[in-house]
């Protein structure tokens, strides 16, 4: 699963202590693939990194890890691994990956970050969502919800998933947690009311 080719050009704030950036991925036919840095608990994680340009990777707070939600985002991982020095954190129960993980966490574990390890299962099993619970809540989505710039939240293409219905459940379950931004690996975060853009959704595909 090699490294995207891109990299993004520039990053911006979501809210404090949260930064996004994204690129057209080639390797999924130009489509968004988006990474997020949250910097809490005395940590700056990288979440399912893709390259940022150096210039906009240096002008943030130095990172201290890498955290994967799932085998099939490693994107930058290794590479930041190696040139940052910092560990990289993945589920337990992958199938091998294309470097060494530093670390395993399962459902429920705390990570670097504070950040609350939440399994979402559907896209495939050994696959996870990431809450950071201060300040009203941040919920770093991975391969359930995505969208296009300007559009509307919409599943990841459900012909992907190894279970359609499960992740369904683990959408409908997202609604339980307590959040008020909503930050995705394939599309721009939603700020406002992501909730009800999650319901939405729900009802239009019910």
């Amino acid at each position: 699963m090699s490294e995207p080719a891109e990299v993004a050009p520039e990053c911006q704030r979501v809210v404090a202590g949260v930064w996004h950036w994204r690129i057209s991925n080639r390797a999924i036919g130009g489509a968004t693939s988006s990474s997020q840095a949250v910097a809490a608990g005395g940590d700056v994680v990288l979440i399912d990194p893709v390259r940022l340009a150096p210039d906009e990777l240096a002008g943030l707070p130095a990172p201290t890890a890498v955290c994967l939600t799932a085998k099939c985002h490693q994107r930058a991982a290794w590479g930041y691994q190696a040139e940052l020095h910092v560990p990289v954190w993945a589920p337990e129960g992958t199938v091998p990956m294309d470097g060494e993980p530093d670390h395993r966490y399962r459902a429920g574990d705390r990570l670097p970050g504070d950040l609350l390890a939440v399994h979402t299962p559907g896209p495939e099993d050994v696959h996870f969502c990431f809450l950071l619970e201060s300040d009203g809540g941040v919920l770093f989505c991975s391969d359930l919800l995505g969208r296009r710039p300007g559009a509307e939240l919409d599943f990841i293409p459900l012909q992907y998933h190894d279970d359609p219905a499960a992740t369904r459940r683990s959408v409908e379950a997202l609604l339980d947690l307590p959040f008020r931004v909503l930050c995705l690996d394939h599309g721009p975060p939603i700020v406002d009311d992501p909730k009800a853009a999650i319901r939405g959704l729900l009802e239009r595909t019910a």
